[in-house]
């Protein structure tokens, strides 16, 4: 089955800046159609009004059987969903049993890994034509892993076999598992890989999921190249020192730091999407356990000096939410490794995060530095 054209292009459809976004997200995917992000985008005031909005879109296309818009439109739904809550599970099995339907022609096998007393969402698609290897591909802080089937797609059309997996605090591991999130990402890695069999295989992360790669590679011997498609390194590494020594200090005051935290939620959406994500991501439910959770994210912890494997990150010159700084530090921390950097320019069309507005590129420059870094490979294969 030939995969459809990705378009090209970051568009305006809603004036706040992160909905905005994410209805980019789900349009550089393919799922969610020019002229129906735009309609959506004319019925919303904020981020309260999308799943309402787009599971109305949702409806409408899985009346018509358009399947991949159905799940694109569930999906958007879903991330705007108030979690934890009842709404937002039966969001996610919507979007799953739709994004199941969508690729019933496609040779997409679920799985279910046995990980710490419960289980990891994972997908498989075989390498076409000549095999190269295997890459193990997850995504981020509000990912579902079904959503990046374009790009695991190119993988397996350039010959790779690939594993896709929701790890902790993602997907349907938590929603359907209830498996909380932990930075320490070799934990989730070498569970796959033995659930598998594979003993060699790449690594990619996508978005905060490049932090997380690197702390994998930087532990797992089985992994032999990594990509950090958007680096973090330490969130806290581009301020002065003195700063980030305050912001630690702060962050024990508990009760100050709950206060005001809250204060700003109220005043700014995407401060309540993010500590509610993050709190549901790690099952708890105070503001400051999401800010120790970013903390949690640092340079002492991800030990990037560790890292002896070849390693690629994708930055884009624009990206508002790990800005390209970061990505320059992470390069710099990787001292005992080759490392590609790859800065993506608006001139291009990918100059956001993740590249959203330009996916066919960035697709094809991952599978060209995979394919010449892994080589040939005849040996396991993910069942």
């Amino acid at each position: 089955m030939a995969a459809p054209q990705l378009p090209i292009g970051f568009l305006r459809f809603h004036d706040d800046d992160f909905v905005n976004y994410q209805l980019n997200r789900a349009y550089a995917l393919g799922t969610l159609p020019r002229t129906v992000a735009e309609r959506g985008a004319a019925r919303i005031r904020g981020p309260e009004d999308v799943p309402e909005v787009f599971g109305a879109l949702a409806d409408e296309a899985e009346r018509e059987a358009r399947w991949t818009e159905a799940a694109g439109c569930a999906r958007v739904a879903e991330f705007f969903t108030l979690r934890p809550s009842e709404a937002q599970v039966a969001a996610y099995e919507r979007y799953r049993a739709l994004w199941d339907q969508s690729v019933e022609d496609e040779e997409v096998t679920r799985h279910e890994v046995p990980y710490e007393g419960g289980y990891l969402s994972a997908l498989t698609r075989p390498a076409v034509g000549e095999r190269r290897g295997t890459v193990l591909f997850f995504g981020g802080f509000d990912s579902v892993i079904e959503e990046f089937f374009p790009i695991w797609r190119g993988l397996s059309e350039a010959g790779f076999d690939v594993i896709a997996f929701d790890g902790p605090g993602q997907g349907g591991a938590r929603t359907l598992h209830d498996v909380p999130h932990t930075h320490d990402w070799e934990r989730p890695v070498a569970a796959v890989l033995d659930h598998f069999g594979i003993e060699r295989a790449a690594l990619v992360g996508m978005s905060m999921g490049g932090y997380w790669a690197i702390r994998a590679a930087s532990r797992e011997p089985r992994i032999v190249a990594v990509v950090a498609w958007a680096a973090v390194y330490d969130w806290l590494a581009r301020f002065p020192r003195f700063v980030g020594a305050f912001v630690r200090r702060m962050i024990g005051w508990t009760k100050f730091m709950n206060t005001t935290i809250r204060w700003r939620m109220r005043l700014f959406p995407i401060l309540r999407h993010v500590v509610a994500q993050a709190n549901w991501m790690t099952r708890s439910s105070e503001p400051v356990q999401a800010a120790r959770w970013f903390l949690g994210m640092n340079a002492e912890h991800q030990g990037s000096e560790r890292v002896t494997v070849p390693t690629l990150i994708f930055a884009g010159e624009h990206d508002r939410f790990q800005p390209l700084a970061l990505a320059k530090l992470q390069e710099r921390a990787l001292t005992g490794a080759p490392v590609t950097m790859r800065v993506f320019t608006a001139a291009e069309n990918a100059d956001q995060h993740c590249q959203m507005g330009n996916l066919p590129l960035a697709t094809a420059e991952l599978c060209d530095w995979l394919g010449k870094t892994m080589g040939a490979d005849t040996r396991e294969r993910a069942a």
